[in-house]
């Protein structure tokens, strides 16, 4: 019997048809491209944003598709399926819910169009050299000086830097009042005196997605900018919005079990070794039998959490065993994967390879998977 998610429609079908076919033929084809390049293509943001898959579950009101999280999750999960971690549409789609929930009408209606359209790209620039998980150690600051901010700082890890027309800044508007002191201010890119984007980082995978160095040099930011037109309220904001994006880590995450799954159940039917197929031989078949339940088991799971997206129950304890388990998954289910493929395995040119090292760095961001166990731990 074929399993359906519970939350799939036949109106979610259709955009499934669509979004795939926008996969296979705009994304697909150009993997190596951008990883040679370190950056998809900027005319990709634009055709993404006139299929309507950029902010597919924002209200068409500020330009958005309208839909729910079950229809970005479509999206992610169509990405995962054809192997692609170059297109930065996750953190895009972080940085259009800290607006759509945290901002102002007027910066709702000012940004979110032109993120759903494609015309900006949008970056959430919170890591440091020396503050990762440890938001409330970041040392970047916005101090006011007449009718704006002056920004001060360098940001690392950051995805979509290089492309960025719109980031999403974590500074201090206050240095001395702790986490009380920490605003978020939108700031513009192009034609922004003293704002610098560094080399884009040589990565272990991943390496078609921009992630780079930013630096700030008394860079100016209306003080309309700050998110929410309130400063101060920059920690809280980031705990109300977290949950989004780990969610987000989980359902690609699934994804990719799957496919990995898939590609290794197919190699193992048609290579053979001692006289019969991979797919023959005992341990071959327990190994993915295992697989295969895990991978079923964490479907049951990540279908759980985006119903309670969908329905607006999701907290924070739950994504972050969503991100935390689902990622350490991922990271064993691959390699037990790449196993099975032998020396083949080992070599980039086959998919399982790139997904081993593509894997690696979702134990890390959204929050390394450590933080996630202490939020776990908290709610006993």
């Amino acid at each position: 019997m074929t399993y359906t998610s519970p939350w799939m429609t036949p109106e979610l079908d259709g955009f499934r048809d669509a979004v795939r076919r926008f996969v296979a033929t705009e994304i697909a084809p150009h993997q190596d491209t951008w990883r040679k390049q370190q950056h998809v293509d900027r005319a990709l943001w634009r055709r993404a944003g006139e299929l309507g898959i950029l902010l597919a579950d924002i209200p068409d009101a500020y330009g958005g598709s309208g839909g729910s999280f079950a229809h970005q999750s479509v999206v992610f999960e169509e990405l995962a399926y054809a192997g692609d971690t170059a297109f930065g549409i996750h953190v895009h789609a972080i940085v259009a819910h800290y607006l759509l929930n945290q901002g102002t009408e007027e910066q709702k209606q000012t940004y979110l169009p032109k993120l759903a359209s494609g015309e900006m790209v949008a970056a959430i620039a919170m890591s440091e050299p020396g503050a990762g998980s440890d938001l409330k150690g970041i040392r970047t600051t916005a101090l006011r000086e007449g009718d704006s901010y002056v920004l001060n700082g360098s940001k690392i890890f950051i995805s979509n830097g290089y492309l960025a027309d719109l980031i999403l800044m974590v500074a201090k508007t206050e240095p001395q009042a702790g986490a009380k002191g920490v605003s978020l201010l939108l700031l513009e890119t192009r034609d922004c005196a003293g704002f610098k984007v560094g080399r884009i980082l040589d990565k272990l995978g991943q390496k078609g997605q921009d992630t780079c160095e930013l630096f700030f040099d008394n860079v100016r930011v209306p003080l309309q900018n700050v998110l929410g037109g309130v400063e101060g309220r920059g920690f809280a904001q980031l705990m109300n919005e977290l949950p989004y994006e780990r969610t987000i880590l989980g359902v690609s995450g699934v994804a990719s079990i799957e496919r990995a799954l898939q590609l290794t159940v197919e190699h193992a039917r048609e290579r053979r070794a001692f006289g019969q197929a991979l797919l023959d031989m005992q341990n071959t078949r327990f190994v993915l039998a295992e697989i295969k339940t895990e991978a079923t088991v964490a479907r049951t799971f990540i279908d759980r959490c985006i119903v309670d997206m969908v329905e607006g129950r999701m907290d924070t304890v739950l994504a972050s065993m969503a991100k935390y388990w689902i990622s350490d998954l991922q990271c064993t289910v691959v390699d037990r994967c790449l196993q099975l493929f032998g020396g083949y395995g080992y070599m980039l040119e086959y998919p399982i390879a790139q997904m081993y090292a593509d894997a690696r760095v979702q134990r890390i961001y959204g929050g390394a998977n450590e933080i996630m166990k202490e939020i776990i731990a908290r709610s006993l």
